[in-house]
């Protein structure tokens, strides 16, 4: 099915590795001109000659999306350089296992950096120019941890969960400019191989834990009987992007092979 994103101009956070990075190359495959912000900026040009050499349109932006002005900053270069903006995938995040009362100020404060001040960020600054267009799907990539709670994961879970609020209460507001705003809620998501982890990522930083040991035993808690693949999630943000989904705003969609059903 055509997913009408022929004329499109994406912005794909975080576009540098696992989640983010399948967004943009499926983005890119079904004809949108992707821009990718990333904190690493060589990963993002690296994914961008990727899409490139599949015969797609991409470029590769630095971007610490916990900073506002850089954020703004970037959006407008993308503006700039491409025209305009119809869609924003908010991937990028961050985060680790750590019991609420043993975490630093230090590791909270970045996890809300990241998780909650960058998708708000990045919907602030690209708001205005799609009112001004009466055009706009924006699609935050969120967790069950801001609908049910995980354990060792408080500071996470209460980020994700301002992210859903967030975009059910904007979703009411810009709903008259033809705007929709939409958060998906992956299941554990196993990187495909260690050359798409972006450094700093919460993969990089945790890949010698997920053994293949481990993998199994977390399978065994997915009725599917499978862990999830960057392809999983990136198709549904496809799919919110696309006017194939145009009448759907202010939902929560589980990507999770059934680990949470709700």
């Amino acid at each position: 099915m055509d997913l009408l994103l022929g004329d499109r101009i994406a912005i794909v956070t975080g576009g540098a590795s696992n989640i983010g990075r399948q967004v943009a190359l499926t983005l890119a495959q079904e004809g949108a001109n992707v821009a990718i912000l990333d904190l690493d900026e060589a990963g993002a040009q690296r994914v961008a000659q990727e899409v490139k050499a599949s015969g797609g349109q991409a470029t590769g932006y630095a971007t610490n999306i916990a900073d506002p002005a850089m954020v703004k900053e970037s959006v407008d270069r993308v503006v700039h350089d491409l025209g305009k903006i119809d869609i924003l995938a908010n991937v990028a995040g961050w985060m680790f296992d750590e019991l609420f009362l043993d975490e630093t100020l230090e590791k909270q404060e970045k996890v809300v950096g990241v998780n909650l001040w960058g998708p708000m960020n990045m919907i602030r600054a690209v708001l205005p120019h799609m009112v001004t267009s009466e055009y706009g799907r924006v699609i935050s990539v969120a967790s069950d941890a801001g609908r049910m709670g995980e354990y060792k994961e408080a500071v996470y879970s209460a980020c994700k969960a301002g992210v859903i609020a967030l975009s059910k209460a904007l979703a009411r507001e810009v709903g008259r400019y033809n705007i929709t705003l939409n958060c998906v809620c992956p299941g554990l998501t196993i990187p495909e191989a260690p050359e798409t982890i972006s450094a700093g990522s919460f993969w990089h930083e945790n890949l010698d834990f997920w053994t293949d040991e481990r993998q199994q035993k977390a399978t065994r808690a997915y009725p599917l009987r499978r862990l999830g693949k960057p392809d999983d999630v990136a198709n549904m943000v496809a799919w919110l992007a696309s006017d194939r989904c145009s009448y759907v705003t202010g939902q929560t969609v589980s990507v999770s092979g059934g680990y949470t059903m709700m």
